[in-house]
């Protein structure tokens, strides 16, 4: 009887009962495919480096499938992992070409990252910072999560475009692109209205089929628009050239000292509060937060995104993150590890066809942000907007992740607002002890340490 008991508790999810695994494979399926596009963009921006980029095919594969089956087996959360977008760009163009450092000693600061993340997440300091967070905010976390996605699906379907006099405008929608996104837009709109299960999916497909008949018809003009068709089936790449190329004679050297701790300390921000964005968000919209707002094994599901990092660094790719379209499997119905094992199974799958899933475009996967977006930003209306300070903070947050591009730099600033606007209220104003506004040491010690980034990284 004891050894059923430790049995059922080392197996973790596969001793979940009343598990629909249809609709766990289903949800595993949509989140590989709203973020496949990562297989090919993540070659392209560290092949900027010097890196191989069928190496780095291989690796970005490798380290997504191990993080997310991980997530899936230890932390039984539907979240998938990879390579961060944003972090990769920065690992490319502000490290190793903006200051001249080589990438394997770009790789090495990925890995002490994610050393120093470990010993946080044992200690439990990632954990603590989650559950700080006030309700609210985590509800205006989620709101603002739903835009930033919707802004990247919108963007990467030429609806919305750059524009010089106005910074941004709508774009023209006579393009294949804009039309593919509104098909597949609609489709799920409509499938989801009648309750089809996969409805998601089912866009995403369609989207596909119709860009892939586009670049069949006008190869030309698809190609200028950024839909290929697969060029081929079968093809594998060894990851030898980027693997085991952690170089620390760098770190130790005195005169490096700064450098690249100062890089090491961008890497840690930028993941701790995009992954920390992303899991109260997407737990969030799921409804999986706990009675006190809290996210479940959150500290499980942190250790898990440090561990990916640093495996990830020592097979050869930048920092390996919680990925915010989780989300898409979390709205297909995705609540348990199944779907994050499944979508693990994918990446391992793509390694070996990455032509067929390279090809996805982002018009096809972009209906799936932006409705997955208008779902997310339903958490708004759980914010209690009549209290200043509990809505001024939370709308910033909103609002400036869509629009600073980034969900740590929008939590940022709804900290630091949050902090400011409650700790002079409480100072200058509060008349009773009744009347003060709570603020939590972690939350003040968070504004003090985003002060520093701020001003000093």
């Amino acid at each position: 009887m004891q050894q059923e008991k430790r049995s059922e508790k080392v197996l973790g999810i596969l001793s979940n009962e009343n598990v629909d695994f249809k609709k766990e494979i289903v949800a595993g399926i949509t989140t590989f495919l709203t973020m496949a596009y990562i297989i090919a963009v993540n070659p392209n921006i560290l092949g900027e480096t010097g890196m191989e980029a069928g190496a780095i095919v291989t690796s970005t594969c490798l380290s997504a499938a191990f993080a997310t089956i991980f997530m899936g087996i230890f932390a039984n959360l539907p979240f998938a992992l990879a390579s961060g977008m944003g972090l990769n760009a920065y690992f490319a163009y502000s490290v190793v070409l903006g200051k001249g450092i080589s990438w394997e000693v770009a790789l090495t600061a990925v890995f002490v990252e994610g050393i120093i993340f470990i010993l946080m997440s044992l200690f439990k300091i990632r954990e603590a910072v989650v559950n700080a967070i006030p309700k609210n905010m985590k509800y205006a976390v989620t709101a603002g999560i739903g835009l930033f996605i919707a802004f990247i699906g919108l963007v990467g379907s030429k609806i919305v475009i750059k524009n010089e006099a106005t910074l941004l405008s709508l774009g023209d929608f006579t393009v294949p692109t804009v039309l593919i996104t509104c098909i597949g837009l609609i489709t799920i709109a409509i499938l989801d209205k009648k309750g089809v299960k996969g409805s998601i999916l089912v866009g995403i497909l369609i989207s596909t089929l119709l860009a892939w008949g586009y670049a069949l018809s006008n190869p030309t003009l698809a190609s200028e628009l950024g839909i290929y068709l697969p060029t081929g089936v079968f093809k594998f790449e060894s990851i030898a050239p980027v693997a085991g190329k952690i170089d620390l004679g760098y770190a130790f050297h005195p005169s490096n000292l700064w450098t690249f701790a100062t890089i090491v300390c961008t890497f840690l921000f930028v993941d701790f509060f995009d992954t920390v964005g992303t899991l109260v968000g997407v737990c969030s919209r799921a409804g999986m937060l706990d009675e006190d707002g809290n996210v479940p094994n959150a500290g499980k599901a942190l250790l898990v995104d440090a561990i990916g990092t640093t495996v990830g660094a020592c097979i050869g790719t930048s920092t390996v993150t919680t990925y915010v379209e989780s989300s898409t499997g979390v709205a297909a119905g995705g609540r348990t590890g199944w779907t994050a094992i499944t979508t693990g199974i994918l990446f391992l799958i793509a390694m070996f066809f990455s032509p067929i899933f390279i090809a996805i475009p982002s018009c096809a996967t972009a209906p799936a942000l932006i409705y997955v977006g208008y779902l997310m930003l339903g958490a708004a209306k759980n914010i209690d907007f009549d209290e200043i300070t509990e809505g001024l903070p939370a709308f910033l947050t909103i609002a400036l992740m869509p629009l600073t591009y980034s969900i740590g730099d929008g939590l940022i600033f709804g900290v630091l607002s949050y902090v400011f606007i409650n700790v002079l209220y409480n100072i200058f104003f509060a008349k009773s002890k009744e009347d003060k506004k709570k603020v939590s040491l972690v939350m003040i010690i968070l504004a003090i340490i985003f002060l520093f980034k701020l001003f000093f990284l």
